[in-house]
């Protein structure tokens, strides 16, 4: 069998054969990609999102291959139309949103992906961002390091707010979501929890939940954007939403930029009635340049960063691998989503 490791530079082709070679042995072909991201930020690749790579080339490299394990790969109707011996296509990511699910269902392709391999990866840097943003830590860092000791962020006016005793609204509570609930209530922080798509004993379980977005938003002092983006969610915090934030409060987003609404976040931000923000996602990725994002005061901004860590890398290679044997064992997939 030919199996193609479409990798990248952070799931590296080398570690996907390497986990590979160790559950289903070298009996078998594996042929390597490196697609470009995240030098290069993923995007739309004809009908899928956040993809990485071109048709042309995958294609090129999926002549004979049975099976596809990748990260970022634009899995397009093109491609399964021009692949007639592919059979399975693993993602090493939470969601195969760069996968055409309707056309691999009509051509009998299975595909699965690796749910929760960067949860924790992704709930650390959620609280290291909040911290940030709301102890403002890059700007007297910066500060030092221009050769100004910046005493005036000890001053009551221009020291942040702190976790201890602060009530903490998460928006989702996923896999992250909960893992964050668990970390900034270890904090002293007050947990509320909006879900409405959440089991309510989980929600339970990381804090009190509320009925309402309205009513999470309203009581929060910290905003941590946990949800999926979908339909519903995308715009899910505009510049009405903002406004019922208590005046001082932070905002951070982690998860899909497009699910604030930028240009209110910065009228929040200019007008002083948001203390600080932070976000790790963009509705364009990377903000371009007329982007008012790279002005804003008291704005926290990392280049999508938030689920990469090197344990990341090897926990998709490995849940991937393990997906791969499962299959070629005729065993069922653990998790499949067509």
């Amino acid at each position: 069998m030919r199996i193609l490791a479409a990798g990248d530079h952070f799931v590296a082709p080398e570690l996907l054969t390497r986990e590979l070679t160790a559950v289903i042995g070298t009996a078998h072909t594996i042929g390597q990609l490196r697609l470009p991201w995240p030098l290069t930020p993923f995007g739309p690749v004809s009908e899928v999102d956040e993809a990485s790579g071109d048709e042309d080339t995958l294609l090129a490299a999926l002549a004979g291959a049975e099976v596809c394990v990748t990260q970022m790969a634009p899995v397009t109707g093109k491609i399964l139309e021009g692949s007639p011996d592919l059979r399975l296509v693993v993602v090493g990511r939470g969601g195969p949103v760069n996968v055409n699910l309707d056309a691999a269902r009509e051509r009998g392709v299975q595909v699965c992906n690796t749910p929760g391999r960067n949860a924790a990866a992704t709930a650390e840097y959620t609280v290291g961002l909040i911290l940030a943003a709301m102890r403002r830590i890059p700007e007297t860092s910066a500060a030092l390091a221009a050769g100004r000791w910046a005493g005036e962020f000890y001053t009551y006016d221009n020291c942040g707010p702190g976790l201890d005793g602060a009530t903490v609204g998460l928006i989702g509570c996923g896999a992250v979501g909960s893992r964050v609930a668990r970390a900034l209530t270890a904090l002293g922080s007050e947990i509320l929890v909006y879900d409405p798509y959440a089991d309510p004993g989980v929600l339970r379980e990381a804090g009190t939940p509320v009925a309402s977005l309205d009513e999470l938003l309203s009581r929060s002092s910290v905003v941590s954007l946990h949800a999926r983006l979908t339909p519903e969610t995308r715009g899910l915090l505009g510049a009405r939403e903002l406004a019922l934030l208590p005046d001082g409060a932070v905002v951070v987003n982690c998860a899909r930029g497009a699910l604030l609404d930028e240009d209110a976040l910065c009228d929040a931000l200019e007008s002083g009635r948001l203390a600080a923000a932070g976000l790790d996602v963009f509705a364009v990725e990377p903000p371009p340049p007329g982007s008012r994002l790279r002005t804003a005061p008291r704005l926290v901004m990392t280049p999508h960063l938030a689920g990469a860590n090197k344990s990341v890398a090897h926990n998709a290679a490995r849940v991937a691998a393990a997906e791969v044997g499962r299959f070629l064992r005729g065993e069922p997939l653990a998790h499949r989503v067509v």
